[in-house]
């Protein structure tokens, strides 16, 4: 792509990556808290896994400026 086309298809690339981790992570926040409300016995277990599950969702932004770096240099 050329020029200013590419930049914007790699701005808005991040700009949804970055929308998408921010409802995935209140969605995992959110659910662990109301599990953590429900069952405080079992905190720890549900902590870990939301940590885990955090983790995983942050690799879509990593994905999405990796996929805006390859459109900027075609």
């Amino acid at each position: 792509m050329t020029g200013s086309i590419g930049l914007l298809a790699a701005a808005i690339a991040i700009g949804l990556a970055a929308l998408g981790a921010g409802i995935g992570n209140g969605m995992i926040v959110s659910r662990t808290v109301e599990g953590i409300a429900r069952q405080p016995e079992a905190k720890g277990t549900l902590t870990t896994t939301m940590f885990i599950g955090v983790a995983l969702v942050e690799a879509l932004p990593i994905i999405g400026v990796v996929v805006a770096f390859i459109v900027m240099n075609q």
